[in-house]
């Protein structure tokens, strides 16, 4: 049964009233009968309401993946209420529902004749009893050998051998993990669920199952993955001799297939025909088996020859309603010799015919089924569905060209879709089939591009058309680039949902160059997009990423926000698998990275010489128990990810020093405080000698313009006993007050300024474990200061004054001093 256009997409055409005519009546003026009415007809006249994006949600590992054709795939971790439950297996009758559903599709019309297996029962039983003992075989035989025809025969055979059954695959065109992932879809139930990579192997490891895969492409170290991931299966591989071999450890028992012999083939010949040959067609066949070293498929189409023959001699004009003398200019290669003697007498094809007789078969085919061909060469020997053959063609008949090249044996079943035999391609491109190539090529890719964007098209419909789509892609991507960007992205995201991610890699490729070659960014944006999604998906984190910024680099120099911010949730995604951190400091969840810890050796043991005062040691922190001394100290902001994660012994170690350089910072700015007060103090011109000095304490006279000074105490321990140099008691070169009681009559002033600085001791002292205390009350001074001298000093000291006696000197200008103006650093402690 055929079906209607309306389900493949096509909408009934039908005229549009008021149009052609008054509404009712032709125009002809006859009456004709009324059409049910519609609802509105605004939708016929105004702007076509667009149709809804076709999206699809997958749980692929962790993740859940909604395929947006419109702006891009969108990928998420895959919420709790959203993971689907574990994968249970299917019963014997779903997986023989599911196999009838992956079968090439039957030709309309009669049904034709089931040829013999013959000359492989030997073959049969040794498969069947290597299988039974849970060995894996590859059976190798050259093209057209009958592989696919003793492999349906070893697959009735070994219905109970496993749990599982049998599961029937096709390798054209699969890679390993492919054929792991339609294994899984064939045993398990598990819709729109593709498990990651290990959750894969988890589940195809507890399969036991005969697994007869056909037409395989690959051997050696991929051929052994696949026999690893699944060691409760046995396979029962089917190769040509051309696929690389097994390597040595995979324990893959050899069954080559060959030809048939001379009686086999005269009997496959003869059941081919329907009936028995004679003398001359025995002969030919004869030559024949020799030539085509007994292949199955040339005694098959040889067979296609005959009945073609046998129609001529019974009527010489069967074909003519074909095309087949119209179409040819010059008089057929088997016509009569001698028409005259007997017109009916068509005579044996050639025997180089019969060895490439794909040109001479296609010549007595009906004009859809030329097309067809034609069609099939442009697309790499693909054969599209027969339900899209009435719109590539242009006849609504033409679904029925399947079963004329089919019973001529020019095509062959693979997978759940048809292609041209082996050979056939190259002898109809020799007879011209490939001349309109590109033109068939062209519109095989639009039809496509409709059709699989079509909102009534499943995904799954469109995944079991995927090689022809690819084939219309490989012929367009340099030429037609345009098309091929078109057909591409409405092709890819269908393979997604129909998870046959395979094809849907294939396709974003070949897409991502054909809009390279035609300039199209935005669309280069979204196939680089859709790449990083699927490798996010596979795991492969590095291309993800490479993918993902090279489509928000496209798409921010186009200025589209919404792909952007797609393309970062998905980088967002990749920096949390790998542990990485986005650009610009932030993680994955959006935190800033704190900035990373330096530590910096210490001051040595008794620390740096410094000043000390009584002020600085009052605000001293007690010392800490022995630490290893580091300073912790900022530095600028180092690249994110820099360093490991601190331990916890770190931490604890990092909290103590952090203490000491509170106290070292506590004592910074005490000294510095007592600094600037004494700096501020000494830059006073002014002599008076009641303000406060440096070993003074100070206590405000409400009677006085000022602070009165107090005398240091006669035991304080600030001040050393031995006279310096310039006879000034103290430290050598260092001002210190005079042990009189009372203010002297004249300021003390130095002769000439000062030669040799002072010295600091070799070792700085140790502060005391506890500072000394002020007394209790100052004291006054007891005589009031005596008048400022009549003369000033000549020579600027280069010292501050000494400490004041009874009476006070005028200090001098603080800028020609050589010398500090309070006491040296090496006697403060």
């Amino acid at each position: 049964m055929n079906r209607g256009p309306e389900e493949h997409g096509h909408d009934g055409v039908g005229g549009i009233d008021g149009i052609n005519g008054i509404d009712g009546i032709d125009d002809d003026g006859s009456a004709r009968p009324g059409r049910p009415p519609r609802d509105s007809l605004t939708p016929d006249f105004g702007q076509p309401a667009p149709a809804l994006a076709r999206t699809v949600q997958v749980v692929s590992g962790d993740f859940l993946l909604t395929v947006n054709p419109v702006d891009g795939s969108e990928i998420e971790p895959c919420p709790p209420g959203e993971r689907p439950a574990p994968p249970g297996k299917r019963s014997a009758a779903d997986r023989a529902e599911l196999r009838r559903a992956s079968m090439p599709p039957v030709p309309p019309g009669p049904a034709l004749p089931r040829l013999p297996l013959l000359e492989r029962q030997e073959e049969r039983e040794r498969l069947v009893r290597l299988l039974a003992r849970g060995r894996s075989v590859r059976l190798t035989g050259p093209a057209g050998s009958g592989r696919t025809a003793l492999l349906n025969a070893v697959a009735d055979d070994c219905e109970d051998l496993a749990p599982d059954g049998v599961v029937r695959l096709s390798g054209y065109r699969r890679t390993p993990g492919e054929l792991l992932h339609d294994l899984f879809a064939a045993v398990h139930d598990a819709p729109l669920h593709r498990p990651e990579r290990a959750q894969l192997l988890e589940h195809v490891h507890e399969i036991g199952a005969v697994v007869v895969l056909d037409d395989l492409e690959f051997g050696g170290a991929a051929l052994d993955e696949l026999l690893d991931a699944t060691p409760e299966c046995a396979f029962l591989v089917a190769t040509t001799p051309d696929v690389a071999a097994p390597s040595a450890d995979s324990h893959l028992e050899e069954v080559f297939l060959g030809g048939l012999g001379r009686g086999g083939g005269l009997e496959l010949l003869e059941r081919a025909v329907g009936r028995v040959l004679d003398d001359e067609e025995a002969n030919w066949a004869g030559d024949l088996w020799f030539e085509s070293e007994g292949l199955p498929l040339r005694f098959v189409q040889a067979g296609a020859l005959l009945r073609q023959r046998d129609q001529l001699r019974a009527d010489p004009h069967a074909f003519e309603e074909h095309g087949y003398y119209v179409d040819t200019a010059v008089t057929p290669v088997d016509a009569p010799f001698d028409s005259g003697a007997d017109e009916h007498d068509v005579p044996l094809p050639s025997l180089a015919d019969g060895a490439a007789p794909a040109a001479l078969l296609a010549s007595r085919l009906s004009p859809s089924a030329r097309a067809t061909l034609r069609f099939a060469v442009a697309l790499g020997g693909e054969l599209p569905h027969q339900a899209h053959l009435p719109a590539l063609v242009g006849d609504t008949h033409a679904d029925a060209a399947l079963s004329e090249l089919v019973g001529c044996a020019l095509v062959t079943p693979v997978g759940a879709h048809y292609r041209l035999a082996a050979g056939v391609r190259t002898q109809l491109e020799a007879a011209g089939y490939a001349d309109e190539a590109a033109e068939y090529a062209l519109g095989a890719a639009q039809h496509y591009a409709w059709w699989s964007g079509h909102p009534s098209v499943t995904p799954e419909r469109v995944a079991a058309e995927a090689d022809a789509v690819q084939a219309a892609l490989a012929a367009l991507v340099a030429t037609e680039s345009g098309a091929a960007v078109l057909l591409a992205r409405t092709a890819a995201p269908a393979f997604a949902g129909g998870l046959d991610w395979g094809a849907w890699e294939r396709a974003l490729r070949s897409g991502q160059e054909a809009a390279r070659n035609a300039g199209e960014v935005a669309e280069e944006a979204y196939f680089h997009h859709e790449l990083g999604i699927l490798a996010l998906c596979g795991g492969q984190l590095d291309r993800a990423r490479a993918e993902l910024e090279a489509s928000i680099g496209l798409r921010g120099a186009l200025a589209d926000k919404r792909g952007m911010i797609s393309g970062r949730r998905a980088l967002a995604l990749v920096a949390d698998r790998s542990g990485g951190v986005l650009p610009g400091g932030r993680t994955a969840a959006g935190e800033e990275v704190p900035d990373a810890r330096y530590e910096e050796s210490a001051s040595p043991p008794g620390g740096i010489p410094a000043t000390f005062t009584p002020s600085a040691a009052a605000f001293a922190m007690p010392t800490p128990s022995p630490e290893p001394e580091t300073l912790v100290t900022g530095r600028a902001t180092p690249m994110p990810g820099a360093g490991p994660a601190p331990s916890r012994r770190s931490i604890i170690s990092g909290t103590r020093r952090n203490l000491v350089a509170a106290g070292a910072g506590a004592l910074l700015v005490a000294v510095l405080g007592t600094v600037v007060t004494l700096g501020a103090t000494s830059d006073n011109n002014d002599p008076p000698n009641d303000k406060v000095k440096t070993e003074q304490s100070a206590k405000e006279d409400r009677d006085d313009d000022g602070l009165t000074a107090d005398e240091p105490r006669k035991d304080s321990t600030s001040r050393s006993d031995t006279p310096g140099e310039g006879g000034v008691t103290g430290t050598s070169g260092s001002p210190t007050p005079s042990d009189s009681d009372g203010p002297s009559d004249k300021p003390s002033e130095s002769d000439e300024p000062s030669q040799t600085p002072s010295k600091p001791s070799d070792k700085p002292t140790k502060p005391s474990d506890r500072p000394t205390e002020p007394t209790d009350k100052p004291t006054k001074p007891t005589d009031p200061p005596t008048t400022p001298p009549t003369t000033p000093p000549t020579t600027p000291p280069t010292t501050p004054p000494t400490t004041p006696s009874d009476e006070e000197t005028p200090p001098t200008s603080p800028d020609n001093s050589n010398s500090a103006s309070g006491p040296g650093a090496e006697d403060r402690i």
